[in-house]
């Protein structure tokens, strides 16, 4: 069989794979039009999973789950803003990490709303200005997101689901050499996250490291001048169109953010595999052994507690604090409903898919 013939195959695969795509959203259309009389969600996470689920057991070829949903969630994608066009807001700017982490789950063809601040994120969602929200809460080197925790209390906002991305750092440049850099931008977190890269590189030149508000704007200054490199994601290489010189240039492999993504009045039905995420204050927190006696009864029911952070509540004068807490179940479970009699204050954030890890 020549090269010739082997492209004539692929190329009647491909027709067949645009028939059914085609079908499949003729399909989802009807699904639209009943959700929408029926005033159903359009993003169902819970679905998607065991969507993903079943073809991965189906899956007899070389593609493995992380594949399959990398075609299939931009499918999802597609097909929700056939059934009803999307907007989403993210913590920007264009081209950065939570830009890729709002992409990897809606997909090119969703509108997207660059926005200043965490804040102003959670405010679009909360008065319908987006149908949906990306913020970080968390990274595994750096710690929790203040600014996000302190959100999700003060806001009425849910939690319909979470991305993990591993954060790749790239080092861009217009320069020919090395020895031609002058000056390196980025935000300072990216340069202490890819210290060892800049040591290797850097040590005998000495360019001008000069901080900035974002890596998105690292990569148009160094897209603008051609001594100058930066530090920044792969995405806003692309967007600014500033050749990559070098990829994966961050100290740690195991470098990943969390984000969550945020909607109004949402709850995911249970999934067989969740996660919950509540605030809890205790009316008497001032009374020894308050927080120890509600953490047993998790203990008690078997439930996984994966998170606790503790955050000042920042009411008087003080020093009270309110916590926020994970958990693997579904808020709807009744162990975790058990779990949760006790006596203490619970504001329900969202029960959600928990990621394969």
């Amino acid at each position: 069989m020549t090269l010739d013939d082997l492209r004539a195959r692929i190329d009647a695969l491909d027709n067949q794979l645009l028939d059914l795509l085609n079908a499949r959203m003729d399909v989802v259309r009807q699904v639209g039009e009943l959700k929408r009389s029926s005033n159903t969600l359009i993003y169902r996470p819970e679905r998607e999973k065991s969507i993903i689920d079943r073809l991965e057991n189906q899956s007899q070829g070389a593609l493995n789950r992380a594949a399959i949903e990398a075609i299939f969630l931009e499918i999802f994608a597609v097909a929700r803003n056939i059934e009803l066009p999307e907007r989403i807001s993210f913590l920007g700017p264009e081209g950065s990490f939570t830009h890729q982490a709002a992409e990897s789950r809606f997909g090119a063809m969703s509108e997207y709303d660059a926005l200043p601040t965490i804040r102003s994120v959670f405010e679009a969602v909360e008065t319908g200005r987006a149908r949906f929200g990306v913020v970080p809460i968390e990274n595994n080197q750096e710690g929790v997101v203040f600014e996000t925790i302190d959100n999700l209390n003060e806001r009425d906002v849910r939690i319909a689901a979470e991305v993990v991305m591993p954060i790749h750092f790239a080092f861009v440049t217009q320069a020919e050499k090395l020895t031609d850099i002058r000056a390196i931008y980025s935000k300072d977190i990216a340069f202490r996250q890819c210290k060892k890269f800049l040591d290797d590189y850097f040590s005998d030149l000495v360019p001008e490291i000069i901080p900035v508000e974002s890596t998105s704007k690292a990569a148009k200054l160094a897209a603008d001048d051609p001594q100058a490199g930066a530090i920044c994601s792969s995405i806003a290489a692309k967007i600014f169109g500033v050749p990559l010189l070098f990829d994966n240039i961050q100290d740690s492999n195991v470098n990943r953010t969390r984000f969550l993504i945020l909607a109004k009045d949402f709850e995911n039905q249970p999934s067989g595999s969740d996660k919950t995420t509540v605030i809890v204050s205790f009316p008497d927190s001032e009374k020894p052994g308050t927080l120890s006696k509600f953490l047993r009864e998790f203990e008690l029911y078997d439930i996984n507690l994966t998170k606790l952070v503790s955050h000042p509540s920042r009411a008087g004068a003080g020093f009270g604090f309110w916590f926020l807490m994970e958990f693997e179940g579904h808020f709807q479970d009744e162990r975790v409903q058990r779990a949760l009699r006790g006596p203490a204050d619970v504001k329900w954030l969202g029960s959600y898919v928990k990621l394969v890890e």
